[in-house]
């Protein structure tokens, strides 16, 4: 997951950004050696970093401006300090190159994974480079009204598609455990949390406690994403249409409805929150964005599952793992900074968040 905290207020249709690598940072001609060794040879190469990627850098590679001119995305293993990086990154591998044959839910094609480290310093792996725009803005500000409403579709759509994969008929049994996803991701959250700040936030440590032993009974496990948000979905550059699903870092087999939640935090959230804007007072229909309800419906129609019960707990363990792992990328990008302006500012915004969590889970012991 790559919430950091931004300065920015996302509010445009951006394409995917870049900024240039410096030569001795990234050694092209060990690069352009493996693809040799491949039947893959490009000639000299071109590199460029994705500015967006935090967790495991990636770039764009590009044999330049020639008749048979290939371009090419290289994710790679962070570095030997990320706990559990490289792992992920075969896993992020191994689940696109299994939704390869799945059309409904579009993933890059991967071309590779490498494991020997001598190559470039660390693991990687090859995809294509799928041209196209990021829309992280919820309210999608940059589009015409009336494209809006197709993006909201198109993106639970692919999710319910996503989770209606059989795990077995693509060769993911075995991905992971099937039993206790929520109560374990929940517990793995507070871990990473604590070990993050000094002091806890006092509505991050009753949530987190609350959500360990509360969490609801298990469904059939499914393939899930573990990061499902628009910033994380690649749209073609001209129209509002779905072009493939990006950052597989944290997938699983897990239950489906926490993706789900995690799609519709928008809703809970003001727009002027800094690690994540949302929709929160929006007048959706005057925007052209469905509402939650319709696409809950939407969701369960496609997947023909009966009304959801207990959703205030997926919401609040959705924002529980959003303000974790921010709380975790801040004290990860930044060590040592905590008591800094920004390190103070995540921290309030985490709290904040927990304490919408809290609120959830309290609505929801009211309502049984």
């Amino acid at each position: 997951m790559s919430l950091v905290f931004d300065e920015r207020r996302p509010n445009t249709v951006a394409p995917q950004p870049t900024e240039a690598v410096d030569p001795d940072r990234f050694d092209t001609e060990a690069l352009a050696r493996y693809l040799d060794q491949r039947g893959q040879n490009h000639g000299r190469l071109y590199v460029q970093r994705f500015t967006g990627a935090r967790s495991n850098p990636t770039f764009l590679i590009d044999s330049g401006d020639h008749a048979d001119r290939a371009q090419f995305v290289l994710r790679q293993h962070a570095s030997p300090a990320s706990s559990g990086s490289a792992g992920r990154l075969e896993r992020e591998y191994r689940v696109m190159a299994a939704l390869a044959a799945t059309p409904s839910v579009p993933v890059p094609a991967v071309q590779g994974y490498c494991a020997d480290e001598s190559v470039l310093g660390g693991a990687f792996y090859l995809m294509d480079y799928v041209p196209g725009r990021t829309l992280d803005d919820p309210r999608l500000a940059a589009l015409p009204t009336e494209q809006r409403g197709g993006v909201y579709r198109g993106m639970v759509d692919t999710l319910a598609a996503l989770h209606e994969v059989d795990v077995a008929e693509v060769g993911l049994t075995g991905f992971g455990p099937v039993h206790g996803h929520l109560a374990r991701q929940a517990a793995s959250w507070q871990y990473q949390y604590e070990q993050a700040v000094g002091t806890p936030d006092p509505a991050m440590a009753a949530l987190g406690d609350w959500l360990v032993v509360n969490m609801p009974a298990g469904t059939a496990p499914t393939i899930t994403h573990g990061d499902f948000r628009l910033a994380n979905l690649m749209f073609a550059a001209d129209r509002a249409e779905l072009a493939a699903v990006l950052d597989w870092e944290l997938a699983t087999l897990g239950h489906p409805l926490a993706d789900l939640a995690y799609a519709c935090l928008p809703y809970y959230l003001p727009d002027d929150m800094e690690l994540l804007p949302g929709m929160l007072g929006l007048n959706l229909t005057a925007w052209g964005i469905p509402d939650e309800s319709e696409l809950l419906a939407r969701y369960r129609s496609i997947r023909g599952l009966p009304p959801i019960e207990g959703w205030p707990v997926f919401i609040a363990y959705a924002l529980f793992g959003m303000a974790a792992l921010a709380q975790t990328a801040q004290a990860r990008a930044f060590p040592g900074e905590a008591h800094s302006e920004q390190g103070l500012r995540v921290a309030q915004q985490v709290g904040e968040l927990a304490e919408l969590g809290w609120q959830m889970a309290r609505y929801h012991q009211t309502a049984c």
